[in-house]
């Protein structure tokens, strides 16, 4: 996939106007810096309250050191991140940690850690089991779950805890179609029902298209286009191939 250095595209009036009301996050000048290479590079970004921003570009060119700044896992090498203390965050990595314990606890024990009874967690957790279609699993060993229900249980965990935002590092990563499905489905069903702030990197068009209202196109660490989906999509073909700036506006596969 290639991306064009081409001059940055801006967002909308009226979501620049949501971003500056309601700012999550505000990345000023931003670098990250790895050894002598550096992952993200003078980096403006803003993203509202109940935003649903994909984030898009080819193996390296930055979307999840993004995140990872975003979450507070890391600290920028250059310039200021900024985010309300009170904003409450989950981050989904591309390989959920299982807890060595029942699918039921792996949900329990956040409520638990957070001062609920360990009864009322449990309940709440198979709620939430439920939501995400796999009760029938509760007591089985969370491990032992394949990728796709892996993911599944760490959205359940998610939406158990009432995160104001949810970030996801490329979520159905080398899940088979059925799989990759099922957990578009649950993604697009919390981001419909909720003020839910929803940040995610993805290679899939056909789930940018599903998910996004914003795409923020990253190439070597820089923001190369941030544009509303509906622009992103506009002259592309069905399909899920990578696309890239082809002259102009058009977007091809």
């Amino acid at each position: 996939m290639r991306l064009a250095r081409e001059p940055r595209r801006e967002i909308s009036g009226a979501q620049r106007e949501r971003v500056a009301a309601r700012p999550v996050f505000r990345l000023d000048q931003v670098g990250v810096r790895y050894g002598t290479a550096w992952a993200l590079q003078s980096m403006d970004l803003s993203i509202g309250a109940g935003e649903r921003v994909a984030l898009f570009g080819p193996n390296g060119s930055g979307k999840t050191t993004l995140l990872r700044v975003l979450n507070g896992l890391i600290e920028p090498s250059a310039g200021t991140v900024r985010r309300p203390a009170t904003t409450r965050q989950t981050f989904l990595f591309q390989r959920p940690y299982m807890f060595r314990t029942t699918v039921q606890r792996n949900v329990a024990l956040g409520l638990w850690l957070r001062g609920a009874r360990w009864g009322d967690a449990c309940k709440q957790a198979n709620d939430a089991l439920a939501r995400v279609g796999l009760s029938a699993l509760a007591q089985r060993s969370a491990r032992t779950l394949s990728a796709g229900q892996q993911q599944r249980l760490a959205l359940a965990r998610a939406w158990v805890m009432a995160s104001d935002v949810l970030l996801l590092d490329e979520p159905t990563a080398s899940m088979d179609p059925d799989a990759r499905h099922e957990v578009e489905t649950l993604l697009g069903e919390f981001a419909a029902g909720s003020q839910q702030t929803l940040v995610f990197s993805s290679h899939s068009v056909g789930q940018i298209r599903q998910l996004a209202s914003r795409v923020v196109c990253l190439q070597d660490g820089r923001v190369r286009a941030d544009l509303p989906v509906q622009e992103f999509l506009q002259g592309a073909v069905a399909g899920e191939s990578p696309l890239s700036f082809e002259g102009g506006s058009r977007w091809r596969l």
